[in-house]
């Protein structure tokens, strides 16, 4: 007679096959989880640009267009340009002295989004990153757009 073998799992087998459970399990929970990025937390952030020597009609323009959305890389984000003040922009006259430019001002924005929650906190409209002292923003929206300004402060939302 013929005798039938019984093959019996040793502990190598078990492992192999918690490991594979473990994968298919890690593989399904990434699949159910793909559409999740897009919607990651988000932090509110309120910084203040400043962009100074601008022509003076300018600021009229600006006014007429806020609130405004932020745009960036001709890409629409969760943002808007609240506010703009105008301020006199100073230059030096002949005798050294500082005097009020009547022909520029400077201006002040006040800037509010939601910018993705990240590991660390690199604050990123677009490709650009908010951080105070940045001297080459460019502040850019659906209606207005200056480069070569300073973000002069920066507030997260906890």
């Amino acid at each position: 007679m013929e005798q039938k073998k019984k093959r019996k799992f040793n502990v190598i087998d078990v492992i192999v096959v918690i490991l594979i459970a473990a994968a298919l399990g890690f593989v399904g929970w990434k699949l159910s989880h793909r559409g999740a990025a897009g919607t990651a937390s988000t932090v509110h952030i309120s910084y203040t640009v400043k962009c100074e020597g601008v022509d003076k009609t300018l600021y009229e323009s600006c006014q007429q267009h806020l609130p405004s959305q932020l745009m960036a890389s001709g890409e629409l984000f969760d943002g808007q340009i609240k506010t703009v003040a105008s301020a006199p922009y100073l230059v030096l006259d002949g005798s050294g002295q500082w005097v009020e430019d009547p022909d520029h001002v400077n201006l002040t924005f006040d800037v509010e989004c939601n910018v993705p929650r990240g590991a660390v906190l690199t604050t990123k409209v677009g490709d650009q990153e908010v951080r105070v002292g940045k001297s080459d923003y460019i502040l850019k929206s659906e209606y207005i757009e200056f480069d070569k300004c300073v973000i002069t402060s920066v507030t997260w939302d906890k």
